[in-house]
């Protein structure tokens, strides 16, 4: 089974937000981008189980979006 992860970055409170429509309850967020990957990694399987999903095994992929105002 495959989830999708979308991580955005939040440029007005400087943290990068991850969310999931396919892992019900995933809302997580760190300033640091490799620090949200390894959240996610460790609370999916978690929310999974408690959504009753009982695959033993998933593939994660992750999507980020990021977008600056630079002013010249």
């Amino acid at each position: 089974m495959e989830y999708t992860i979308n991580m955005i970055w939040d440029d007005e409170s400087k943290v990068w937000i991850a969310t999931s429509d396919d892992i019900p309850g995933l809302v997580l967020e760190s300033g640091s981008f490799d620090a949200l990957l390894e959240r996610v990694r460790f609370a999916a399987p978690e929310l999974l189980e408690l959504n009753g999903d009982k695959n033993s095994s998933f593939k994660l992929s992750f999507f980020s979006e990021r977008h600056e105002r630079i002013a010249l």
